[in-house]
């Protein structure tokens, strides 16, 4: 039973359903006499736009024989190789499947073979053929001239169609097969739609959908390092759906963004194509063009690049509609040099090849287009009636392909074989299980071939194909995605081809090393919106175009995280050099051949040397009266503390740890302390003794040098016992200071190895030796009275004031550089100067006179008589009157009291 047609269940447009409405009445030949019709030479022969092969099973084919029409013309001009080449490879597989014993045996398979002229519309007009036998007929309303019932030319039943090539037109063309239950197998389209089983459910095809063509496209544009390409589509389902599986991708995956999206008119206007390439220049960085367009198409884009100079600038990205086609690019091999093309992989069918080059005019008279192939292939004219104008060579007959024309087989041969294989082998599984034993068609095949069914079988089949890979449909009709990638290059020898430059099975793999490009620097060409960032550099995208972004170096102690982001190094590390990670902070301490070292030690070495001489020269004069007369006991004590002022600088300068840290805390203040504790006991005594002896000339407690002595290290020990508490509150350790020389700049950055003594802690352990210090100038101001060179009493006084203002000038340049990034540095040569500059005052006013009258004048270090105390008193306060009255010279006075006082200095002592 034929199968009804409800246009209600239907989903095609109603111009459609009057296209089926109409052509069920053409189907109608009211003549009165068959004989008429055969040998009539003015009736046009029914076949004469399509070819008709005789069998058992008919099997429709649609192909792309003319190119589409111009100005409302539906076909062009002749298509050798996507016509000729494929249509004559269907015929050939049914030569050898009808010859074949063991593939449908003791059946015949037939063709009905129709020009589908690149139009979508026009193929649907076509395939109406395919449905004829389908349709119910009703001639009830028809006669013939003599009132004669008509005669029905029977149409050919088709159980299934190959073809079409493009998608657009397999899509018209599906939804027509589909309401008669017709299978489809294609051969070359792709377009992701036609996947989708629920709308195209009878359609299989020997290609992959271009969802897996348009991932293999992403993953040659991921392998190049572009990142901002163009796509360009001719309009339609394969060019539109191919380019929307390539933007979907693009989008899942991230790393890809579209600069534009171009689309080809089906009937493009004048200038079009200047125009398309004038839009891909407005983003002239996306060099990289993803192409999904026919073969016009893609030829009239290359001569409008072309025309507008842009040879070598565009990156083109074929899909397999340009595959490695010869017609593209012809007279346009420099703007189309470099261009990566894709295609389904393939094999050439050597059997093919040997069939077409045998083909002749008298030998292929069943290919209706064939003396039109002929004319144009051999570039001559068969007679009068030849399609071809101008006066052109007329043709012999013997012209041979492949020897006075050039020949290659085009690049769907063995698809188009393996589309007739896999219906055949389809039929032949139904043939076995429902005609099991059966020589030729049974009954339940010879009727009608249940489409349904037939199509279950399809999906099932799984053999060998022409070019010895697996043929399989998945359940939506899909053939798994093989690829081969194609590069077009010129070689030295200014030849064009195409080289296969890698492979795409699920996978890429791409031969880099293989590609050559129109600059011939061996180099990548960019495609990219934005150059990368260096190192140490951010990117700070452009909103809403994530391709595109600005570099902002990280700044400062920031170092390039990710690519994104800038972060902060640890308090105590900075930027490497490429500011991608962070390196510890150099640690530096001063060191003794630094200038800020030098000098202080220069001073010290030399004040010790000084100090060592000076208690040497004393110990070994130790019983002569100048020694005696400077307080022997005395002197040592002042001697070591001013020695220790001295050696101080050495614990500051030296490598910082536990012990050196320990030794600085003691002897910081320790011989400051030492020096004016001494100083002060002195100036205390002779202020003592002489204002006792404005009373009376009774000697004052506590002036012998044991007293003395006590005096001096009961104030020592305040000292010491403030250390000591300093020691268990905050035992001594080492520290590195990064905030002392954290420079804007940080490679100039460097952590400071430092005993952790803070500025407070300095001011606490130097301030008990200044109080003695000022308490000390005190005194020596009370004492300013006495007479000169009385007991060290002037010379101690131009000491402390001296010593005053070195303190003085120390606190503000001590504590003034607390923010210079060489503070380290100040800080401690200042303080280290200090000390010995306050010891050089002490030592030099206090000891080198009394050294030089020691080494250069022993004639004055001889004792002089006895006197007493009282006789000393008597003699200061008188000497303290005649000053006033000026009645005698100050000098006679103060030198008889001087050798007076010197000679009795074991009493005064």
């Amino acid at each position: 039973m034929e199968p009804q047609w409800n246009p209600t269940s239907c989903p095609q447009s109603p111009s459609v359903v009057f296209l089926l409405m109409a052509t069920s009445y053409t189907w109608l030949l009211p003549v009165a006499a068959p004989q008429r019709i055969l040998i009539d030479p003015q009736a046009a022969p029914e076949y004469a736009h399509s070819i008709r092969l005789d069998g058992d099973v008919i099997l429709g084919g649609l192909f792309p024989v003319h190119s589409r029409g111009d100005r409302g013309t539906p076909c062009g001009e002749l298509k050798k190789e996507k016509g000729i080449h494929r249509l004559e490879a269907m015929m050939f597989a049914i030569d050898l499947i009808n010859k074949d014993p063991e593939l449908l045996p003791n059946i015949t398979l037939g063709a009905r073979i129709l020009d589908t002229c690149s139009r979508d519309t026009y193929a649907l007009e076509q395939s109406l053929t395919f449905v004829q036998a389908l349709i119910e007929r009703d001639g009830s309303d028809v006669r013939c001239a003599n009132g004669d019932p008509p005669i029905f030319t029977k149409p050919d039943k088709i159980v299934g169609v190959i073809g079409a090539a493009a998608s657009s037109v397999s899509i018209m063309v599906a939804n027509i097969l589909r309401l008669f239950k017709i299978p489809q197998i294609s051969y070359a389209s792709t377009a992701p739609e036609l996947s989708d089983n629920t709308r195209y459910d009878f359609f299989s095809r020997v290609v992959p959908p271009d969802s897996y063509q348009a991932q293999a496209m992403m993953d040659i544009v991921t392998a190049m390092g572009w990142n901002y390409v163009s796509t360009l589509a001719s309009e339609g389902n394969y060019g539109e759906s191919g380019v929307e599986a390539f933007v979907q991708i693009s989008r899942e995956t991230g790393g890809v963004c579209i600069a534009q999206s171009l689309k080809i008119p089906r009937e493009p206007r004048l200038g079009e194509f200047d125009k398309i390439i004038r839009r891909l220049l407005e983003t002239s960085n996306a060099r990289a063009v993803i192409m999904f367009a026919n073969e016009d198409d893609i030829r009239r884009v290359l001569d409008a690049a072309k025309r507008n100079n842009q040879t070598g600038h565009f990156l083109w990205v074929g899909s397999d509609s340009w595959g490695s086609k010869i017609s593209p690019v012809i007279g346009q091999e420099r703007v189309a040099e470099g261009a990566i093309t894709i295609l389904p992989k393939r094999a050439s069918v050597d059997a093919f090849d040997r069939y077409f080059r045998s083909r002749s005019l008298s030998n292929n008279r069943r290919n209706v287009w064939f003396a039109e192939f002929w004319e144009e292939n051999f570039n001559c004219k068969l007679g009068m009636h030849g399609k071809r104008p101008g006066s052109l060579k007329k043709c012999t007959g013997l012209e041979k392909v492949g020897r006075d024309s050039s020949y290659e087989q085009e690049g769907k041969v063995q698809f188009v074989m393996d589309a007739v294989y896999a219906m055949a082998h389809a039929l032949h599984r139904m043939h076995r299980e429902l005609c099991y034993g059966y020589p030729g068609l049974c009954p339940r095949m010879a009727g009608s071939i249940d489409g349904k069914e037939l199509l279950s079988y399809i999906r099932a089949v799984n053999f060998n194909g022409s070019a010895g890979t697996p043929v399989v449909f998945n359940e939506n009709g899909d053939a798994p995605g093989r690829y081969d990638i194609f590069q077009y290059q010129i070689t030295n020898r200014s030849t064009a081809e195409y080289r296969v430059i890698g492979s795409w099975t699920n996978k890429l793999r791409l031969k880099v090393e293989a590609m050559r490009w129109k600059t011939g620097d061996p180099s990548l060409p960019p495609s990219v919106c934005s150059i990368p960032c260096r190192a140490g550099e951010r990117k700070k995208v452009v909103k809403g175009v994530p391709c595109c972004w600005h570099c902002e170096r990280c700044e400062g102690y920031h170092f390039q995280a990710s690519e994104f982001t800038c972060e902060l190094c640890p308090y105590e590390m900075r930027p490497d050099a490429n500011r991608t990670g962070c390196v510890p902070i150099p640690i530096i301490k001063l060191e003794w051949h630094s200038p800020w070292a030098v000098v202080p030690v220069f001073i010290s070495m030399l004040g010790i040397i000084a100090t060592s001489f000076v208690i040497v020269t004393f110990v070994r004069h130790n019983d002569t009266p100048i020694v005696r007369a400077s307080g022997r006991e005395m002197s040592y004590v002042l001697l070591t503390g001013i020695f220790l002022c001295y050696a101080i600088t050495f614990l500051m300068i030296a490598a910082p740890d536990v012990g050196v840290c320990s030794f600085r805390r003691i002897f910081l203040g320790l011989g400051m302390c030492f020096s004016y504790a001494a100083l002060l006991t002195k100036t205390n005594r002779i202020h003592r003794i002489f204002e006792q002896g404005k009373t009376s000339v009774t000697a004052p407690r506590f002036i012998s040098p044991a007293s003395q002595l006590a005096i001096t290290f009961s104030l020592i020990s305040v000292q010491l016992l403030g250390v000591f508490v300093w020691f268990a509150v905050d035992p001594p350790h080492t520290v590195v200071d990064y905030g002392e020389q954290r420079t804007q700049d940080p490679t100039s950055a460097r952590g400071v190895l430092k005993c952790d003594i803070s500025d407070l802690s300095l001011i606490c352990s130097l301030g008990y030796s200044i109080l003695l210090m000022v308490t000390c100038t005190v005194y020596a101001i009370k004492t300013r009275g006495v007479p000169e060179t009385f007991n060290e009493a002037k010379p101690i006084g131009f000491t402390m004031y001296t010593t005053c203002i070195i303190w003085l000038a120390f606190i503000p340049i001590f504590f003034g550089t607390s923010q210079s990034a060489e503070r380290m540095y100040i800080q401690t040569t200042t303080l280290t100067i200090s000390l010995s500059l306050s010891a050089s005052v002490s030592l030099g006013m206090l000891y080198m006179p009394k050294v030089y009258i020691i080494l250069f004048h022993p004639e004055q270090n001889v004792p002089k008589r006895k006197r007493s105390f009282k006789a000393i008193v008597t003699a200061a306060t008188m000497s303290g009157k005649l000053n006033q009255k000026g009645d005698r010279p100050n000098g006679e006075v103060k030198t008889e009291l001087c050798e007076s006082m010197e000679t009795n200095s074991d009493f005064i002592n």
